[in-house]
């Protein structure tokens, strides 16, 4: 059963592109009225239409913030919802990724939305609505190089954690969705923010993580090219913002899915070996990865599935 959408408002952080903007032409479409978050006029005028409302918005910033609570106060429509969908991806080793990126990734995926949710808040609270958080499989488990962006995704989970316990008894639900690999303009941003994070590694550095990060960034663009689309990423978003009775979690597309399973049962060796041996295929050829000991997981052999 899904909620009525006559006459409510839904605001959307990060609706520029991708996930964002397709779940707003999605729950524009099924009758709400979206206010979507973009950082340049540009954005705005690609996606103003038919019940959505661009409005200029940059979660790190705060007269932008109490800007959009302004707007919300104002507006004699009830808000359904927050999606917190704004969001970067940095990619690096722990040791080569530098403090001023760490601490960018935080601001945009966490304490951005923190910002948002705390001005939308007293709002929601008086029109028994919900937050969707958009974390990732990311989330729940960090590949190697995806510290600072499954760190701020474990972080926005357990703040999402908190918060659903918080204001479950005040009438207003809190739901995570965990995408997988999405087909959008994230990866390939994220890719090239590797590829020049990489370049600035000591030359020690570049030795020991040199491969890795090569591995990755074409692991990272299979699984973008492999992934959901954008529109069917925005269908679960809708069931997250318009289901009565929504779950806390929602996974999108088929990867995410089976990466959450085998999270739940498999030992932490073990997925660090299959891991391994997935990214292993990926490495340039005639440069060397860091092996994974058998003996570490007994009975798994480096056969390519």
């Amino acid at each position: 059963m899904t909620t009525s959408s006559e006459q409510k408002l839904v605001v959307i952080t990060g609706a520029s592109t991708g996930m964002g903007a397709a779940a707003a032409r999605e729950l524009a479409r099924r009758g709400f009225h979206v206010l979507a978050g973009v950082r340049r006029d540009r954005d705005a005028d690609a996606i103003r239409s038919t019940g959505i409302e661009p409005v200029i918005l940059d979660i790190t910033r705060s007269e932008q913030v109490e800007a959009l609570a302004a707007r919300v106060a104002d507006d004699p429509r009830a808000p359904h919802a927050l999606v917190n969908n704004a969001g970067i991806q940095v990619n690096g080793p722990v040791e080569a990724l530098q403090m001023a990126e760490w601490r960018r990734v935080f601001e945009v995926n966490l304490f951005g939305h923190i910002a948002v949710t705390q001005a939308l808040l007293p709002a929601l609270l008086r029109s028994k609505g919900r937050v969707v958080n958009i974390s990732s499989v990311g989330g729940k488990f960090a590949m190697a190089t995806y510290g600072a962006y499954a760190g701020s995704k474990f972080a926005l989970e357990a703040v999402s954690d908190s918060l659903r316990r918080e204001v479950a008894p005040l009438g207003v639900q809190v739901v995570v969705v965990e995408p997988g690999g999405v087909r959008t303009e994230i990866a390939a941003r994220g890719v090239a923010t590797a590829n020049d994070l990489a370049a600035r590694m000591t030359p020690d550095q570049q030795a020991r993580y040199g491969s890795l990060v090569a591995a990755n960034n074409a692991l990272m663009a299979s699984g973008t090219a492999s992934g959901l689309t954008a529109d069917a990423a925005a269908r679960v978003i809708a069931k997250a913002v318009t289901t009565r009775k929504p779950r806390t979690r929602y996974t999108a597309g088929r990867d995410a899915a089976l990466i959450m399973r085998l999270g739940r049962f498999l030992p932490d060796r073990t997925l660090d070996r299959l891991l391994a041996t997935n990214l292993r295929r990926h490495h340039p050829k005639g440069v060397p990865s860091t092996p994974v000991p058998h003996r570490d997981v007994p009975g798994v052999t480096d056969r390519k599935a």
